[in-house]
């Protein structure tokens, strides 16, 4: 049985914006354009929505990417894919970090 293991040269602009500071204020993920990562930096909702996010991954000062959607919002997050629906990802403050 064959193992995977993501190395940082596989996604070598997640430890870019890992070191960087954030270029705007805090905004919601689904706003956060395509190809771009951004840093966790507020949950709204009730407590139960906010636990489960944090489940996931979505903690505070997480980075996140947005891979791909509109409606859906596709991220990795600690080297994972997560489907978000619109409505939780507008939940989810972050701040944009690096140019990309």
């Amino acid at each position: 049985m064959q193992e995977f293991l993501e190395t940082e040269s596989q996604f070598p602009h997640i430890s870019d914006a890992m070191t960087a500071k954030p270029i705007s204020s805090p905004f919601p993920l689904c706003q956060l354009p395509v190809r771009a990562t951004g840093r966790v930096c507020k949950l709204k909702g009730d407590s139960e929505f906010c636990q489960r996010v944090r489940e996931m991954g979505f903690g505070e000062s997480t980075y996140v990417t947005k891979v791909s959607g509109n409606r859906t919002i596709l991220c990795q997050v600690n080297g994972t894919r997560i489907a978000l629906s619109h409505g939780a990802a507008s939940q989810i403050l972050v701040e944009r970090t690096g140019s990309r």
